[in-house]
C-alpha cells in the first residue's frame, strides 16, 4: 500500500545545526563560482553544455531513452522532426529552461507561475494525457517512487494544498537561505504531486529558477538535474526519508546541498581550465614570439602549431599529433625526425608532458605560472641537437 501523503504542519522543518558544513560548503562553492573571472564566450559554450546536461537529467529521471543525436535535434529551438515521448519531453524542457532564465528576479514565484511552467514543460509533449497548467481532479490520483507514495488525493484537498504552498512560498520561504530554499520548494512540489504528469520535471525546473536568483543564473547555471540521476538511488532515498520522516527535510537537504556544491566546483574547474588555457596562449605566444633568429623562429612556428593542438584537447597519441601537423614538416629533408626534436624540446621546456601510463602528449598548463623569461630563454640555448628521444 502506498504512503499517504500528509499536509505538513511546517513547510520549513529541518536540524540547521546538522547542516551547517552542507550549508557552509555550498554557499563557499557558489561565491567561488560565481566571483572567478571569464569571458563571455567560454561561459556561454559551458551554459549549452550545461543545459544539455540538465535536460537529459531531468528526462531520464522520468525513464526517457533517447541517442545523443535524439537530444541534439530536441535542443534546437525549431526542431523539424521529433518521433518519440523523450524527444518532445527534452525540447519541453529546453525551451521552458530557457524561458525561466530570462525572468526577472522580482517576479513572485507563485501558484499561478508553477502552474505556467509545468504547462511548457508538458505543452507538446504529455498534454495528451496530462491537461496543462491544471491540478489533478477528485478522481485523479498518482503513487511515486519507491517505497510507493502517494500524492496529495485530486480535487478539493490537491487545490487546497497547492495553495497553502504558495503562501508558505510567499510568507515562509524568504525566512530561509536561497538554496535552502531551492531545495525545499522542490521536495515538497515532488511530495504533494499536484500534477497527472510532469512534477518531476517541474519541480526540478523551479529549483533552477530560485538558484538563479541565488546567483547560479546565466552563464552559470548549474545541471543539478544531471546530479539527481547520477545520484539517482540516493536521491529518491533521500525524498523518501524526508517524506517518512513527517516531512522532515533535513535528508534531502543534505543531499540537495552536497550536490550544489558538487556542481558549482565541477562547472568552476572548467572554467579555470579556459583562464588557464587563455593564459597559457598569452605566454607561448609572447615567449616563442620574441625568438630573434631565422631558425629559431621557424622551428617556434612548428612548437606552437603543436601546442595549439594540443590545447585543444585533453590528451592526443604521438601518431594523430604527427597527422595533424605532418604539413608543416613536409619540405624537410627528414620530417619525422624533425618533429621529434621539436616534442623533445617543448618537454624539455616543460610545456607539453606525457600522460602517465600512456603513450599520449597533452600541455601542462601550469607551465604559464611557472615559466620565467629568463628560464624559457636559458632552456632554448640549451636544447640539444642530438636526435635524442626521451619520450620513446
Amino acid at each position: 500500500m502506498a504512503i499517504k501523503y500528509e499536509l505538513p504542519e511546517r513547510w520549513f522543518k529541518y536540524d540547521a545545526t546538522s547542516l551547517v558544513e552542507e550549508l557552509t560548503n555550498a554557499k563557499a562553492a557558489v561565491l567561488s563560482l560565481t566571483t572567478i573571472p571569464f569571458k563571455r564566450s567560454w561561459a556561454e559554450r559551458l551554459q549549452d553544455i550545461q543545459l544539455k546536461r540538465e535536460v537529459a537529467g531531468t528526462s531520464k529521471i522520468e525513464g526517457a531513452d533517447f541517442t545523443e543525436t535524439e537530444l541534439q535535434a530536441a535542443m534546437q529551438e525549431s526542431p523539424e522532426e521529433l518521433f518519440t515521448r523523450s524527444q518532445r519531453q527534452a525540447h519541453a524542457a529546453v525551451q521552458t529552461y530557457r524561458w525561466i532564465a530570462g525572468l526577472n528576479d522580482d517576479k513572485p514565484i507563485d501558484c499561478d507561475l508553477i502552474k505556467g511552467v509545468h504547462r511548457r514543460i508538458v505543452s507538446g509533449a504529455d498534454d495528451d494525457h496530462c491537461p496543462p497548467g491544471q491540478l489533478r481532479e477528485g478522481d485523479q490520483n498518482v503513487t511515486f517512487g519507491s517505497p510507493r507514495h502517494r500524492g496529495v488525493d485530486g480535487g478539493t484537498k490537491c487545490e487546497e494544498a497547492f495553495l497553502k504552498l504558495g503562501e508558505a512560498i510567499k510568507h515562509d520561504f524568504p525566512k530561509h537561505d536561497l538554496l535552502i530554499q531551492a531545495l525545499a520548494l522542490h521536495y515538497h512540489l515532488g511530495s504533494m504531486h499536484p500534477f497527472l504528469d510532469g512534477n518531476g520535471r517541474t519541480e526540478r525546473a523551479l529549483e533552477a529558477l530560485v538558484l538563479q536568483r541565488a546567483g547560479l543564473r546565466d552563464t552559470l547555471f548549474i545541471a543539478m538535474s544531471n546530479y539527481y540521476y547520477d545520484e539517482k538511488i540516493a536521491y529518491l532515498q533521500a525524498l523518501s526519508d524526508s517524506r517518512s520522516k513527517s516531512h522532515d527535510l533535513t535528508p534531502f537537504l543534505s543531499f540537495g546541498l552536497k550536490g550544489i556544491a558538487l556542481q558549482c566546483n565541477r562547472l568552476f574547474t572548467e572554467i579555470r581550465k579556459h583562464v588557464s588555457k587563455a593564459l597559457f596562449r598569452d605566454v607561448m605566444y609572447d615567449l616563442f614570439g620574441r625568438l630573434k633568429s631565422k631558425r629559431q623562429r621557424v622551428i617556434a612556428e612548428r612548437q606552437l602549431q603543436i601546442l595549439k593542438l594540443l590545447l585543444d584537447v585533453e590528451k592526443m597519441t604521438l601518431e594523430k599529433l604527427y597527422e595533424q601537423v605532418a604539413i608543416d614538416y613536409g619540405a624537410l629533408k627528414s620530417p619525422g625526425k624533425a618533429f621529434v626534436r621539436d616534442l623533445n624540446n617543448l618537454l624539455n621546456l616543460g610545456a607539453i608532458d606525457t600522460v602517465k601510463g600512456e603513450f599520449h602528449f597533452c600541455v601542462k598548463l601550469e607551465w604559464a605560472t611557472e615559466i620565467t623569461e629568463t628560464e624559457f630563454f636559458k632552456k632554448v640555448k640549451q636544447f640539444p641537437k642530438a636526435k635524442s628521444h626521451p619520450f620513446l
